[in-house]
C-alpha cells in the first residue's frame, strides 16, 4: 500500500492511499479518514460509496462528512467507483466503464477481467483497512450517493450482520426497471435479468429486507428523478413494514449542495447505531 497524500483534518487525518487490488486486477485508490479517536485504538467506520463519473475525491473534498465523523469519533472510507487505467475497459458514455462500476462483479466481456466492485468493496477493502489502520471491522455502516446508494442499498441487504445501519442520498432505488440501471446491468452481468434482482434495491425489500435502521434523503428537484425510481422503493418499504425513514426533501436536487446538507443528519443517524448498536 502507497500513501498518496496525509493531511491534518478535524484533528485527525484525512488519507489517501492505492494499493494493487487482487479483485479488480489494476491499482486502486481511496479516502480514509481517520479521527482523534484512532490513536487510541479501533473506531467505528462509515463507508461513503460515490456516484456515476465520481472518484474516491468527490465526496472526499465536497460531502463535508469529515467535521461530522471528527465530532462522533467514526472513521470515514471514500472507495473509488471502478477500476481504473489502460487495462481496463471503458465506453464512451459517462453511465458505462471507468466511473460507472455499479457496485457488481462483472460476468460479461470487455468488463469481467477488472470490474468486480462487489468483491472489492464487501471483501477486499474491508480486510485491507481493518488491517492496515484502527478501525474496528465489528462496527461499520454504510451510505452513499445515487449509483452510490444503490450501493450501499444493495450490499446493505445482501450482507446481513455486516453493517449496523444504512442510509442513501438520491439512490437508485429500481435499477431493473431503469435506464440507470438496466443498459449497465446487461453490459455487466448479462441478459439474462434473474441475475440482475440481486443488485436492486427495491426487489431486495421486498425479498428479505434490512436488519437494522434505514435512512434515505432524496431532493422534490432531483433532474434525475425518473431515473431514481424512489416510490419503488417507499412501496417496498411500506409493503414490507421495514423499520425506515424515507424522506423526500423540498427543493434540493442531486448535487453535492444537497448531501453536504443534510450530511450532519446521516452521520449522526450512523452514529446512533454504530455506539448503541
Amino acid at each position: 500500500m502507497k500513501i498518496v497524500s496525509e493531511n491534518a483534518c478535524f484533528g485527525g487525518v484525512q488519507g489517501v492511499y492505492s494499493h494493487t487490488s487482487e479483485a479488480c486486477s489494476c491499482d486502486m485508490t481511496f479516502g480514509l479518514f481517520l479521527p482523534a479517536e484512532a490513536k487510541d485504538g479501533p473506531v467505528p467506520v462509515l463507508w461513503y460509496l460515490s456516484g456515476l463519473t465520481c472518484t474516491h475525491e468527490n465526496a472526499m473534498t465536497k460531502a463535508g462528512a469529515q467535521a461530522w465523523a471528527a465530532e462522533q469519533g467514526i472513521a470515514l472510507v471514500f472507495p473509488d467507483t471502478s477500476p481504473r487505467g489502460d487495462g481496463a475497459a471503458n465506453d464512451e458514455a459517462y453511465d458505462l466503464g471507468q466511473g460507472a462500476g455499479f457496485y457488481v462483479n462483472a460476468t460479461q466481456n470487455p468488463w469481467a477481467p477488472h470490474f468486480r466492485m462487489w468483491d472489492y468493496v464487501a471483501e477486499e477493502l474491508p480486510n485491507l483497512i481493518t488491517s492496515e489502520f484502527a478501525i474496528d471491522a465489528d462496527r461499520q455502516a454504510i451510505t452513499g450517493h445515487s449509483m452510490g446508494g444503490h450501493g450501499a442499498l444493495t450490499l446493505a441487504m445482501n450482507l446481513p450482520g455486516r453493517y449496523k445501519s444504512v442510509s442513501a442520498f438520491s439512490p437508485i432505488c429500481n435499477p431493473t426497471a431503469s435506464d440507470w440501471g438496466r443498459k449497465q446491468l446487461s453490459a455487466y452481468l448479462g441478459d439474462d435479468e434473474s441475475k440482475w434482482t440481486a443488485h436492486d434495491a427495491s426487489l431486495l425489500m421486498r425479498e428479505k429486507g434490512f436488519d437494522g435502521p434505514i435512512l434515505t434523503d432524496t431532493g422534490t428537484n432531483d433532474q434525475f428523478g425518473d431515473l431514481l425510481k424512489t416510490e419503488s422503493l417507499f412501496e417496498a418499504t411500506a409493503a414490507r413494514r421495514q423499520q425506515a425513514n424515507l424522506r423526500l426533501q423540498p427543493g434540493y436536487d442531486h448535487s453535492y449542495f444537497f448531501v453536504s446538507t443534510f450530511m450532519e443528519d446521516h452521520v449522526t443517524f450512523h452514529a446512533e447505531a454504530l455506539y448503541t448498536g
